[in-house]
């Protein structure tokens, strides 16, 4: 009773941490078409934090949060030995404080959004703008190197497709977040954000695909931590 009881608890977190990715994506780009002037080219998903409907966005990112959160202390649960073990879940766990933060700190009105904001980014950031800036950042990174330990650990398991898939989806999605900063002038504004949309959403996603695998692995065995064979299916 009470081994059906955890493992149900557990397959509720890891179902919160499958939902956190496509929750953000989807509502984040239903709110972005519905906001004048916002613009995915050119604009962020953290701008949409700003404005008279800024509300909205900031109970996406905080759900979000606390979404990846739940799904970090499930993982918690299912990889309590070998590679990851130490450190995959609290990296998820990372992800989503840094999300849950980025929604509470919002960032400065920039890029000209919303409309009348003159166009680039301010040269003085409030402090709460300071904190928005480095805790998605934080976060991505967190996501990132958490891929990269799970690929480790599905290649020491056997899995070497598997392994080469997460990888690269990890350096994929660290390259596409990080373009618009490399490649956009931040004094004119002129920004193309459509990487970072594209690479968010590839992370969260295939975050989602990992999760929901290992969920139904889970669900056949039952929550033995230790059988190697809780990634056969994945």
């Amino acid at each position: 009773m009470t081994k059906n009881i955890l493992v149900s608890n557990t397959h509720l977190l890891l179902t919160a941490g499958i939902i956190a990715g496509p929750f953000f994506i989807v509502l984040s780009v239903i709110h972005g078409l519905l906001r004048p002037g916002f613009d995915m080219v050119r604009h962020p998903a953290s701008l949409l934090l700003v404005g008279d409907l800024g509300w909205v966005q900031i109970i996406i990112f905080v759900l979000t949060g606390l979404l990846f959160l739940a799904g970090g202390i499930g993982l918690r649960r299912v990889l309590a030995s070998g590679i990851g073990s130490r450190f995959v879940a609290p990296l998820f766990i990372t992800l989503g404080i840094s999300m849950a933060i980025g929604g509470i700190f919002t960032p400065d009105p920039s890029i000209g959004f919303p409309p009348g904001t003159p166009p680039g980014v301010p040269e003085q950031m409030s402090t709460r703008a300071m904190i928005h800036g480095f805790a998605p950042v934080i976060g991505f990174i967190a996501l990132v190197i958490a891929l990269i330990i799970l690929g480790r650990r599905f290649g020491k398991e056997g899995h070497k497709r598997l392994m080469w898939v997460t990888i690269i989806v990890a350096v994929l999605t660290f390259i596409l977040t990080s373009l618009p900063s490399m490649t956009g002038n931040f004094e004119t504004g002129e920004f193309n954000f459509l990487p970072l949309w594209v690479g968010a959403a590839l992370g969260f996603g295939y975050t989602s695909i990992l999760l929901a695998k290992m969920k139904n692995a889970l669900g056949d065995l039952g929550e033995d931590n230790n059988k190697k064979q809780l990634y056969e299916t994945v």
